[in-house]
């Protein structure tokens, strides 16, 4: 038997100041008041480990110059090591499906990097929990067939539905688009309208149909299915349909709404929160939290945002307790997903944990623990 002690324990409905006991990767149990027993953690935060469901940024270490490929194993390491280093215990690496105009991978890319991370967990060389997501892109013409090639593998989890053609969802303005891509691709305006036709032709074309089908296939499947960028009711009613459970980045106060009347859990983005705005102009993650209506932070793009946002979510917004944002990161993504082994500091679960001390405002990591042992 292992514990920590004099640690502020951030249980599910309370933040209390008490000691910690675990054996075997599992809590045994969690105490309030004083202990002379377990390493001492100096009064610092005793966090659950956070739960990551939507992170892109595995594919930035694989690719992290254009036309440059590293080496996949190293990549998901490195990967990883970042996650675990910013609290994450677990974590959904998201794997595109569907090439469009300015990707700089490909298909062959995708089963790579699943392989290796499939491989890095096998050999036990990884600090955190790996799952894969699926980020769909429907509008896309090879979206069926590059998830129809992905979909065995053993990690797949979660598969988001998504359209990112100009003049709707997440770019419904479509100067928002334009500052976003011109920026992005250099693009002149010229070209920029060539794309942006092609872009809205292609989604005409494919997506619906890839929807119905994938939805299909993920629910055969067992896989956890989220909608992306929803923004009007009918978004979401088509959402409910096809047995979503995640409503991730709703760009619209109306579509976060209504999903969660319609019982999907709503998924924001931590670099949003942190930001105070979507860089996309679309519905701030505090004024969905400011009326009760946001259940899931994920890091998106930033990876220690997520547990940045656990911390200052409660100083921006009235009304919201660390405890509150804390289950955001963790018990919350753990029921929208159906792992009940982890997500909260409670006897019986997984002794995922993070240390975590608070120096200029900001929460540092002092240490992360994945089934009782120390990974970072």
């Amino acid at each position: 038997m292992e514990a920590v002690r004099n640690a502020h324990l951030v249980l599910p409905d309370q933040v209390v100041s008490g000691s910690l006991a675990f054996s075997d990767g599992v809590i045994a149990s969690v105490d309030g008041g004083a202990s002379t027993v377990g390493e001492d953690f100096e009064g610092d935060f005793l966090l659950p480990g956070l739960i990551e469901l939507h992170t892109d940024h595995l594919e930035t270490h694989y690719n992290p110059r254009a036309n440059l490929r590293w080496n996949a194993d190293a990549a998901v390491m490195a990967h990883d090591a970042q996650m675990a280093g910013s609290g994450v215990t677990t974590v959904f690496d998201a794997l595109r499906v569907g090439m469009d105009y300015d990707a700089h991978l490909g298909r062959d890319d995708m089963e790579v990097l699943a392989q290796a991370v499939e491989a890095g967990a096998r050999a036990g060389r990884l600090r955190a929990d790996h799952f894969i997501h699926l980020r769909c892109e429907v509008s896309a013409d090879d979206c069926l067939e590059g998830f129809d090639a992905l979909a065995h593998h053993p990690l797949i989890r979660m598969a988001s539905l998504m359209d990112h053609a100009p003049g709707q969802r997440q770019f419904a303005k479509i100067e928002s688009y334009r500052a976003y891509y011109v920026e992005k691709l250099r693009m002149s305006e010229e070209v920029f309208r060539l794309y942006c036709e092609r872009r809205v032709a292609e989604s005409e074309r494919n997506s619906a149909k890839n929807r119905v089908a994938i939805a299909e296939r993920a629910v055969a499947k067992g896989i956890v299915l989220a909608s992306h960028d929803d923004a009007t009711a009918a978004h979401v009613r088509e959402a409910e349909g096809q047995g979503v459970r995640v409503a991730e980045f709703p760009t619209t106060r109306e579509a976060a709404h209504l999903s969660r009347e319609a019982g999907m859990a709503v998924l924001m983005g931590a670099p949003n929160l942190v930001r105070g705005s979507s860089h996309s102009g679309n519905v701030s993650a505090r004024e969905l939290a400011g009326v009760n209506e946001l259940d899931i932070l994920s890091s998106d793009y930033v990876p220690y945002s997520i547990l940045q946002s656990v911390f200052l979510l409660p100083e921006v917004v009235v009304g919201v307790s660390l405890a509150e944002s804390v289950r955001m990161a963790t018990s919350n993504p753990a029921r929208a997903v159906g792992l009940e082994d982890r997500g909260a500091l409670a006897g019986g679960l997984r002794a995922d944990f993070v240390r975590v001390g608070v120096q200029g405002g900001l929460p540092v990591v002092r240490g992360v623990w994945r089934e009782g042992r120390r990974v970072a």
